[in-house]
């Protein structure tokens, strides 16, 4: 049974539409297989697509036809090794250029349960769009690339395995499978899998914060298919005993759904026009992951932070129609008597009656990652919130404070060094949705950037810098 945060009362809707016990539902879905959200990263090249694109193919989610058309096409290019690829890559210019732009969504199951596969780009170009996936994300795999240089290129100062490791972590994602991939190149050599796993296992620990019980190594080989739903290389077999890939993915936890608390969505896409019956071409449609409450067809909901009240027509879910959809769902909805000009990729819908507080200055604990030149009072830097950006100022360095312990061991200080944590407040252009921590782990995350560079993560402690806009 998946754990929710609490047993109390789910949230209200129009009285002319007949009201479903979400929560008695939910208990009825998940009691056959539980849903994750999983977000696949790495450094460019370290294989992702190909992987995870072999892994649906080898689970009967991609049919044989598809895939000898894919490796027709590919041929066609010269680029007969991406044709694995090419099932989540699907783009003409991710298939020209060989790299993942836009975060690929797809579906698949195992033994015991259902996710949502989020294929990340890896190329440091594609960072924003890498962290919107990873926001959604409950669990993860790192991918890296066992080749002799090729690890260590991504893995070395400037390498996307690094940043990618503390993005997630920074957004909340606690599980953690590292896919030593291209491990045929070296001919499933123990020396090179213990090698990577002893430099990525002591930074993921020490200089990421993830537990160690919660990371998992496993070898593998995108291209040729071996161990990840089942091993036959003798080679491997003559050392490695412990669980293929899809086996590993069917034993993460599902996290806490905190299904009765007020419903909230981040809206990572939308269009013109309803979905199903759910208001024809008079309607918006949106599309995100549900991070708390739940929502029913009838149900009106509040878009910020433009304040506009809409009504839900219809719900879709896993492609799939439905009458109501939970924390943790990707869903695309149908939404009436909003003007799609008050809708953007970032906006938050809410319960009306308790919508998210919105501020342009608030106060926030931040934590500086491996940064080159210190933060400053009066710096510039983007604001990552879901999946919404926004310009922003550091206005004031409040102190610094222990991680440990987050006692305060310096006020006003002048800078902020690499690997400090801080309390600091930030003044964004335009007013924002974002939550306590406290209220939201889900909502109360953010990440800094300046220029190509992610240079802290950060959650919100309060808005009492200055009052909150409301409308």
């Amino acid at each position: 049974m998946a754990k929710t945060a609490s047993t109390g009362s789910i949230g209200k809707g129009s009285p002319k539409m007949k009201r479903v016990d979400v929560l008695e539902e939910y208990k009825k879905r998940n009691a056959e297989k539980e849903t994750l959200n999983l977000v696949v990263v790495g450094h460019v090249d370290a294989g992702k697509s190909t992987l995870m694109g072999h892994l649906l193919y080898l689970l009967g989610e991609v049919s044989e036809r598809s895939m000898k058309k894919f490796e027709r096409d590919a041929e066609k290019l010269k680029k007969g090794s991406f044709a694995f690829a090419w099932v989540l890559d699907e783009t003409d210019e991710e298939r020209n250029r060989g790299v993942t732009i836009d975060v690929a969504i797809t579906k698949f199951q195992t033994a015991h349960k259902k996710f949502t596969l989020l294929d990340a780009p890896g190329h440091r170009d594609f960072v924003p769009n890498m962290m919107s996936g990873a926001a959604q994300a409950d669990v993860a795999i790192l991918v890296v690339d066992a080749t002799p240089g090729e690890f260590e290129t991504g893995f070395d100062s400037g390498g996307q395995t690094r940043e990618h490791a503390v993005l997630i972590r920074s957004l909340g994602v606690s599980q953690l499978i590292v896919a030593v991939n291209k491990m045929d190149v070296v001919n499933w050599a123990k020396s090179r899998f213990d090698e990577i796993c002893a430099k990525l296992s002591t930074f993921l620990s020490q200089s990421v914060g993830f537990r160690k019980q919660n990371v998992t190594f496993i070898p593998t080989s995108g291209f040729t298919g071996q161990n990840l739903a089942k091993c036959t290389s003798e080679a491997l077999l003559s050392w490695y005993s412990g669980n293929t890939l899809v086996e590993q993915i069917d034993a993460f936890e599902p996290p806490v759904r905190p299904i009765d608390k007020p419903f909230r969505l981040s809206v990572t896409d939308y269009f013109k026009g309803g979905i199903g019956a759910g208001g024809g071409g008079g309607a918006v449609s949106v599309s995100g992951r549900i991070e708390g409450g739940n929502v029913q067809v009838g149900d009106s909901v509040t878009v910020l932070p433009i304040n506009e009240v809409g009504v839900v027509r219809a719900i879709e879910v896993a492609e799939e129609s439905v009458k109501w959809a939970v924390a943790g769902d990707n869903a695309l909805m149908s939404l009436t008597g909003v003007d799609m000009t008050h809708i953007n990729i970032g906006s938050l819908l809410c319960d009306p009656s308790a919508p998210v507080p919105i501020t342009s200055h608030f106060r926030a604990q931040i934590v500086t990652f491996d940064i080159d030149i210190p933060l400053t009072i009066g710096v510039p830097v983007v604001l990552h919130h879901q999946s919404l950006t926004e310009q922003a100022t550091i206005t004031r360095l409040e102190s610094l404070i222990n991680k440990a312990t987050n006692e305060v061991t310096k006020k006003n200080p002048r800078a902020l060094p690499r690997n400090v944590a801080a309390i600091v407040e930030i003044k964004t252009s335009r007013p924002v949705c974002l939550e306590k921590f406290s209220a939201s782990k889900e909502l109360g995350r953010f990440l800094l950037r300046s220029g190509t560079v992610t240079v802290a993560g950060g959650i919100g402690m309060s808005e009492d810098c200055a009052p909150l806009i409301c409308f």
